[in-house]
């Protein structure tokens, strides 16, 4: 099984270089540049899930993702109900833009 970082690897390694968070609006931020991405202009690439081995709480989820004017980045958050609200409101919204 794939680990986080080996996937940051491999995904970075195909130019998704960025490192992005969500803001408490719910929109990514690239974290070196400052850029700002609304969901509505992005779309997913890949999506690659972590289990916990015993603990749910261990969940994660990391997204490969471009922007419309191709910023390419990474995105990762927890998953489960201890996401973050602004997470959580990014990943509802993404969700709909997986290819």
């Amino acid at each position: 099984m794939e680990t986080l970082s080996a996937a940051v690897a491999r995904l970075q390694a195909d130019g998704y270089t960025g490192n992005w968070f969500a803001d408490d609006g719910g929109w990514l931020v690239c974290e070196t540049d400052g850029a700002r991405f609304d969901t509505d202009h992005l779309t997913v690439e890949a999506v690659v899930r972590f289990e916990g081995a015993s603990d749910p709480a261990d969940e994660s989820i990391l997204y490969a993702i471009t922007s419309s004017d191709g910023h390419k980045g990474l995105y990762s958050t927890t998953f489960g109900p201890e996401t973050p609200p602004g997470d959580v409101a990014v990943v509802r919204a993404i969700g709909a833009h997986r290819r």
